[in-house]
């Protein structure tokens, strides 16, 4: 039996509408299986390209979805929504470097967009380009101040750079915004580490601690703490918190890790790093 290209091409967009929907409540991998219904019927249709390469980045199928924005871009080469889908794929995979470039990309043809500003931001810190990375991110918190990430990473960015004051002031921000951000707060404790605040370091490893358990790296956090101020019990009874949740992880930081120098000869760290 003959099928008119209007046909197929009325199926196609049911398809592409149902893997639409489908993507919308998160089944990604059921939308993908519509996306791909939908292409073969109509292999120009870049919105299904598109869609189908955020669903598979849902499923980390990192390399596939690179492949479907590509498809996309051959149709429509100034799509900005392709080119920051690929710039994801390819930062997910550690490409940072044709990520950047995919980024950049897109903010040609969409400068307002906080959110591939904020992905332009991160993959310059993968580069160590920080300064850079800051630019970013005072353009994307420009565009969107409620951005919690686009704060938090602001502050990595800016710790990198020893702008400590700085950091602190983006931590606060992010933690106003968003209070039970516990990274955010195990990054301020680390940053207050950095400028010898150490009563407000461990208030911010608490803070952390109140908002999310387990959370070993506030437990280590609280021991460098200790540790910088030359209290081996504590820091030991801290480390030891930490390294029950993760034991090969924090073992093997605290052995190189220059805050508990000061207590190195302890035995109770001793036996503990062992």
């Amino acid at each position: 039996m003959h099928i008119s290209s209007n046909s197929q091409n009325l199926d196609s967009a049911t398809w592409h509408s149902q893997g639409s929907a489908l993507y919308d409540v998160g089944c990604y991998q059921a939308a993908v299986a519509k996306f791909d219904k939908a292409l073969s019927g109509d292999p120009d249709n870049w919105d299904a390209w598109i869609r189908r390469g955020y669903a598979l980045q849902e499923l980390k199928a990192y390399d596939i979805a690179i492949e479907s924005f590509q498809s996309a871009l051959q149709i429509q080469p100034e799509n900005s929504l392709a080119w920051h889908g690929l710039g994801i794929a390819q930062a997910m995979l550690a490409r940072y470097e044709v990520a950047l470039t995919s980024f950049e990309n897109a903010l040609q043809l969409d400068p307002n967009s906080p959110k591939v500003w904020y992905n332009h931001g991160n993959a310059l810190i993968r580069l160590n380009r920080y300064r850079e990375a800051v630019d970013s991110f005072d353009r994307a918190v420009e565009l969107k101040p409620g951005s919690h990430r686009a704060w938090y990473h602001r502050s990595t960015a800016l710790a990198s750079l020893r702008r400590y004051p700085e950091a602190i002031d983006s931590l606060e921000t992010a933690v106003t915004l968003k209070q039970d951000c516990y990274y955010a707060w195990n990054y301020r404790g680390l940053v207050l580490n950095k400028m010898q605040r150490y009563e407000e370091a461990l208030q911010s490893f608490e803070q952390a601690l109140a908002y999310r358990r387990p959370n070993p790296n506030a437990w280590y956090g609280r021991a460098a703490t200790y540790a910088l101020q030359g209290n081996a019990a504590q820091a030991v009874e801290n480390l030891r918190r930490a390294i029950t949740l993760s034991p090969n992880l924090y073992r093997i930081m605290a052995k190189t890790d220059p805050s508990f120098n000061l207590i190195c000869g302890d035995v109770g760290l001793q036996a503990l790093l062992r």
